[in-house]
């Protein structure tokens, strides 16, 4: 017999011999298991359920007892806390490097002397003549960036939606629908931010941009989606979602979210490039011999360690609430989390970004996007340990299924923490070229 109140479950286990299957009473002489069998024994397992009304608890408090029962708030503190640090830590030295390092050289740049010393250029001065030139690959860089930017806004009204309590936790669908829903509506930022870029890039192909733009990064996540789908249809698993649902989600994205690209991309054709503050020379400067630690590979790869610090351990919340299924309610930790996010992929690039160009490498554009998106590629680590220390799933199918969500997640992640390692590395090489004279 079970007894559920608010506060707590209380089993109490007592054992009836009951004779008839559909008319139990908890009545009668106990239930006897002799020691060895000699036919086959039937065992009737029933429970009982009672609900007390409580009054004084209000609607918007009925999740309290859950959460004062967890005690996972405290580990919750513990990683902000840590990410905090990190933030605070890398604002010191961008503060450090803005403040003083570039204030030194824009005044030692721009004072007017004759000596020769005061004459000659050194450092990220001397590469004023190719920073802004455009990158190669330049149209797969804008495609992602017009992604990347459509991902971005729809994780913040999502999680800003979340933390008004707007998307309860016990309505297990609101948080993805309301993602689809808001991806599908944004796709004319996406538009407009990847055309901007690619006018920006000098690039000529426009159709193409348009059209990448549209199908390249959502088709990946359906095809994925749809193998994925595909396997649970065969294994004829409750979970597989109807084919008249892939149909609609297909019109959603055909229907008003290509369109809205197409929107987006017009206005952002009609739009003159983003000017740059210095003008790019005809012949491309050469590079001198790079150290270990400022070749584009070290750099990048230590971008993504400092980001992926932030938020590795509500990454096991987040994990555990998709596969272990249990309730994931911290919407507010999470929304802190994000913008701790945001500031130090935006702090880890340009700080990595300003040695760079000190060391006159100019190749910033591609490596501003690569350093902080590489995070996406320690998610992808965490979530392989994740799978082998923490579940214990052996079919083929599971494994596949696992591992083809996980990759949505990394794409999804790759391209919206890219794009704001990025943008700000845009507005800080913008602006330090802007403060200081050129002849």
């Amino acid at each position: 017999v079970g007894r559920r109140t608010e506060k707590q479950v209380l089993k109490e286990a007592e054992y009836y011999k009951h004779t008839d299957e559909n008319n139990l009473s908890c009545e009668g002489p106990p239930m006897e298991i002799p020691g060895e069998f000699n036919n086959k024994l039937n065992l009737i397992y029933t429970y009982s359920v009672t609900f007390e009304e409580k009054n004084n608890i209000k609607w918007a408090s009925r999740w309290d007892y859950i959460l004062e029962s967890m005690p996972h708030t405290n580990i919750q503190w513990f990683s902000i806390m840590n990410s905090l640090v990190i933030v605070l830590f890398l604002s010191g030295m961008v503060a450090m490097i803005i403040l003083r390092t570039l204030h030194k050289d824009i005044a030692r740049y721009n004072q007017i002397d004759s000596s020769e010393d005061a004459q000659e250029e050194f450092g990220w001065k001397l590469v004023h003549g190719d920073v802004f030139r455009p990158p190669r690959k330049g149209m797969l860089l804008s495609v992602f960036l017009g992604q990347g930017t459509q991902i971005f806004i729809m994780t913040f009204i999502t999680l800003f939606l979340a933390c008004l309590g707007f998307l309860s936790p016990a309505n297990r669908g609101a948080l993805m629908t309301c993602a689809v829903v808001l991806w599908v509506l944004l796709g004319t930022p996406a538009g407009y931010v990847s055309a901007r870029m690619y006018k920006t890039f000098r690039g000529e192909k426009w159709k193409t941009n348009v059209l990448l733009t549209a199908l390249l990064c959502p088709g990946i996540v359906f095809a994925d989606f749809f193998i994925m789908n595909l396997i649970l249809w065969v294994k004829g698993s409750s979970a597989a979602i109807p084919f008249g649902t892939l149909v609609a989600i297909l019109a959603m994205w055909f229907g008003i979210s290509v369109p809205l690209t197409f929107v987006g991309a017009y206005f952002g054709f009609k739009e003159k490039p983003i000017e740059h503050p210095v003008r790019t020379n005809q012949i491309p400067r050469q590079i001198p011999e790079q150290s270990f630690f400022t070749k584009p590979l070290p750099g990048i790869i230590m971008g993504g360690i400092l980001p992926f610090g932030c938020i590795f351990i509500q990454l096991f919340f987040i994990l555990n609430s998709i596969w272990s299924h249990q309730m994931y309610y911290m919407f507010g930790f999470l929304f802190l989390v994000f913008i701790i996010l945001l500031i130090t992929c935006s702090e880890a690039t340009v700080l990595l970004c300003y040695f760079h160009l000190c060391a006159e490498d100019y190749h910033w554009w591609w490596r501003s996007f690569l350093t902080s998106s590489f995070t996406a590629v320690y998610l992808f680590i965490y979530a392989v340990h994740y799978f082998f220390s923490k579940l214990q799933i052996t079919g083929t199918a599971s494994t596949i299924l696992y591992f083809g969500y996980t990759m949505i997640m990394v794409l999804i992640f790759f391209l919206f923490t890219g794009t704001i390692g990025f943008f700000a590395c845009f507005w800080f090489v913008s602006k330090i070229y802007s403060v200081v004279k050129v002849d």
